[in-house]
């Protein structure tokens, strides 16, 4: 009797066992036919949300948390979801280099910043070194000067303003001389090689060159030496908030001769600082700051860009929460096809042509890291404290 009962007891379990086994079975199978979740791609993002460049990249921030919302609502990218890590630079090229390398340890695929020239360069090397494509907002020629193989930028280059420039004081303007005041930092002097290199071949001659430095709060020593020279226009090269003191300066020496500005001051802090001194001021800039510029897809795109900006921050974007809008765009649209691989998405960016864009129209090439031209910039005038669109009509 006891052997058929251990008999049954052995029976027993080896059939409760296969029933467990069974169950494992049919739960893993179930499992296998739910789709696993895509990881998400990660972007990183260093803009100068405080510190003396904040005007330009508080803005930045903004945009880039209201478009990777949107992007995210509508499905995120082939199923993948997208997620923005930001950091603050505070307007120091140092916090950049820390910020990139926090970055790179967090696994992003691609980098957008910075803000300015100055931290754009900073980080310039370490994204080479990483392998990644580097979005950045700023304008200095160096940015995407040899080695660009990484690096694309949705700012115009002081190549397209400078040349903006040349072609106003020319063909508007008339004149033949004019001086230079530029910040010292890597803005302000890829402007002033700029100027200097294309002047002469427009016949233009620049009678003066002084240069400050970003924190100076005070110009008068620069302007009274370009006061005793024989220029007929000043040309001020940098960003808050160095020109709109160079513009109260300017009005407190009695000097009344044009200020034409670079697109860095193409927002409502140098209005604000310089108050009465912006009125007349005149200076390039995309298409966005009178968007009454634009025409067809563009005047669209921009529109729609900014009663959705308005609508979230109770604000109108300036020209920089453009650079932004474009930078994270023209990356979701080539990380489409290409995905996370590296090299496949410089690649894509590459590829980009008739990018719709507030900026401008982008056509990148493997040569081309710009992506826009002078067509994509207007001249503007400071009037009763808003921006008007300078007509380039020529003087008899």
């Amino acid at each position: 009797m006891r052997k058929w009962i251990v008999l049954a007891l052995v029976l027993s379990l080896a059939l409760f066992a296969l029933g467990c086994q069974g169950a494992t079975k049919q739960t893993a199978s179930s499992s296998s036919t739910v789709e696993a979740k895509k990881e998400a791609y990660k972007i990183g993002a260093i803009v100068s949300v405080t510190g003396p460049a904040s005007p330009l990249g508080a803005p930045e921030k903004n945009t880039l948390l209201l478009e990777v919302d949107k992007i995210n609502k509508a499905g995120g990218i082939n199923g993948h979801k997208v997620e923005i890590l930001i950091e603050d630079d505070q307007s120091d090229p140092k916090n950049a280099v820390t910020a990139v390398s926090k970055l790179l340890s967090e696994g992003v695929i691609a980098i957008i910043g910075g803000t300015t020239t100055p931290s754009s360069m900073a980080i310039k090397p370490e994204i080479a070194k990483a392998k990644i494509p580097q979005m950045a907002m700023a304008a200095g020629i160096p940015i995407t000067a040899a080695p660009d193989e990484w690096v694309f930028r949705t700012a115009q280059s002081d190549a397209v303003a400078v040349q903006k420039v040349i072609d106003y004081m020319v063909k508007t303007m008339k004149i033949k001389k004019f001086a230079i005041l530029s910040d010292q930092n890597s803005f302000g002097q890829s402007g002033t090689e700029e100027l200097k290199k294309l002047a002469p071949k427009a016949g233009l001659e620049i009678v003066e060159v002084q240069s400050y430095k970003t924190e100076d709060t005070n110009m008068t020593a620069q302007l009274t030496k370009i006061k005793g020279t024989k220029a007929e226009a000043l040309v001020v090269w940098g960003t808050n908030p160095g020109p709109a003191q160079a513009a109260k300066n300017m009005k407190e020496l009695g000097i009344t001769i044009p200020y034409i500005g670079s697109h860095g001051i193409s927002n409502k802090t140098f209005i604000t600082l310089a108050g009465p001194a912006a009125e007349g001021v005149v200076f390039p800039a995309g298409r966005a700051l009178v968007p009454s510029s634009a025409k067809g897809a563009q005047a669209e795109v921009i529109n729609k860009f900014m009663s959705g900006y308005k609508a979230k921050y109770k604000d109108n974007p300036n020209t920089f929460a453009g650079h932004a809008y474009d930078a994270i765009n023209i990356l979701a649209d080539a990380l489409k096809t290409a995905g996370s691989n590296n090299e496949k998405l410089r690649t894509e960016i590459e590829k980009t042509t008739g990018f719709v864009g507030i900026s401008g129209i982008f056509n990148y090439t493997q040569k081309d890291h710009d992506g826009t031209t002078l067509n994509d910039m207007v001249m503007v005038e400071i009037k009763d404290g808003k921006w008007i669109e300078k007509k380039a009509t020529e003087k008899k």
